[in-house]
């Protein structure tokens, strides 16, 4: 069955690479699914690659994504235990927000490996993925660090690592929010 499932996340990727679903795919160098293994106990969804994401083909591997996975090692995990991801696949132009076209262009791959993973905790990193799996009325200032279920599926948001390098105050938040996931990944089954 795991054998299957990973075969199917990849299909996705598969497709994610040839999509041409938005004008995104005119811009882009490498389109970008994700990364990261069925059964992973936590997703950490951000909302977009950014110029060393689009030139690599993976998520997180620039300036904040050094932080986000030097923060994963930091609480035990190795970064091939976790998925990491985000709600576009390809780079906007010039790191721009993420279009409402181009978010619902996205949403149907984003969901469907949600649906494989089926991680313990997602964690929505900045507003745009907190607002798409969460609620797109949430504040990140209030809503941070605070667990939420909805549809069955267990959401703790937090910031955007990129946000946290702009401005440094909020990086204790962070990473107790990170810690916080962990435990919460950590809890038995109800």
């Amino acid at each position: 069955m795991r054998e299957t499932l990973e075969q199917l996340l990849e299909a996705i990727a598969a497709q994610v690479r040839v999509c041409v679903d938005c004008p995104l795919h005119i811009t882009r160098q490498l389109a970008v699914p994700g990364e990261g293994p069925i059964g992973a106990p936590v997703a950490f969804i951000g909302e977009a690659p950014g110029a060393d994401e689009d030139r690599q083909g993976r998520p997180f591997v620039g300036r904040s994504g050094q932080l986000l996975r030097k923060s994963i090692r930091d609480l035990g995990w190795s970064e091939d235990e976790v998925f990491i991801g985000n709600v576009l696949k390809c780079r906007p132009p010039e790191n721009r927000d993420p279009l409402e076209t181009e978010i619902a262009a996205c949403r149907h791959y984003l969901m469907a490996q949600l649906v494989l993973l089926r991680p313990r905790v997602v964690v929505t990193l900045g507003r745009f993925s907190m607002n798409l799996l969460i609620g797109p009325n949430l504040v990140m200032g209030s809503a941070h660090g605070q667990h939420m279920l909805r549809d069955g599926q267990l959401y703790l948001p937090t910031y955007h690592p990129s946000y946290i390098l702009r401005d440094n105050n909020r990086l204790p938040d962070f990473k107790r929010d990170l810690a916080r996931a962990k435990k919460l990944s950590e809890l038995p089954a109800e």
